[in-house]
């Protein structure tokens, strides 16, 4: 989707990549986006190193958490993002500026509140640690509708695009 809209709005907006990275589409996206929010593994983080590398830039990068450690969802288990932080910030090409995780989808959006705690205690257990190589910062969490929840349990982004552009078609 990016890829078309892209050359119209280009640097007039900062573009975040958000969903399930493919290595096999890390080149191009790379190419396009200033932030990656959804890195869950040392595999995808070496492959967009050597991307970024390639491209000659540095790329942002958030680390996508599963605080609901729901099986059928991306993102690194909680007590394992220490971990992946510490062997993503070796890599030169990358800058690990946060979290950022997924609530449930639909329902109440007062049912996303346990996984937003979750990940703003191991962010806050991240900043605390100050990792060469970090700058724990951005805090993604909640959608369109879990945003205000995602607000008061410390999310400093949110990503609310069906508020603005409507449902996707």
């Amino acid at each position: 989707e990016a890829a078309s809209v892209f050359p119209a709005i280009g640097g007039r907006a900062r573009w975040h990549f958000i969903g399930h990275l493919q290595t096999n589409k890390v080149k191009k996206a790379v190419e396009i986006f200033d932030l990656v929010e959804t890195v869950d593994s040392i595999a995808l983080g070496l492959e967009i190193d050597k991307r970024s590398a390639a491209a000659g830039k540095t790329m942002d990068i958030l680390v996508e958490v599963n605080s609901g450690r729901e099986p059928q969802k991306a993102g690194v288990l909680p007590e394992a993002v220490e971990s992946l932080v510490r062997s993503l910030a070796a890599l030169p090409r990358l800058r690990v500026k946060g979290l950022m995780t997924m609530g449930p989808f639909e329902g109440d959006p007062e049912d996303s509140r346990p996984y937003f705690k979750e990940t703003r205690r191991v962010w806050e257990a991240l900043k605390i640690l100050a990792i060469p190589g970090t700058e724990i910062q951005r805090l993604s969490m909640g959608m369109t509708n879990s945003w205000r929840v995602a607000v008061e349990e410390g999310a400093n982004l949110v990503r609310i695009g069906t508020a603005i552009f409507g449902p996707r078609s």
